[in-house]
């Protein structure tokens, strides 16, 4: 393998857990919208939101007994 021509930057330093709440803000808006249009859609898309938000709740609760809040 090649040595590299530039070194690697440093890593990101990212707040998860607002990662992770935004994308259960993103989620809930879509389910906001699967319940409005009601019989519309297929009701696969409206489990997948509420898995979703539970996984991401899950998610974050596990972010916070391991002090990466």
């Amino acid at each position: 393998m090649p040595a590299p021509s530039r070194p690697s930057p440093p890593p990101l330093q990212v707040d998860t857990a607002r990662v992770v709440q935004a994308g259960v803000v993103l989620w809930a808006l879509a389910l906001g919208v699967l319940l409005v249009l009601g019989d519309r859609v297929d009701t696969v898309w409206t489990w997948t939101c509420v898995a979703a938000i539970a996984l991401a709740g899950l998610g974050l609760l596990i972010m916070r007994r391991q002090g990466q809040r």
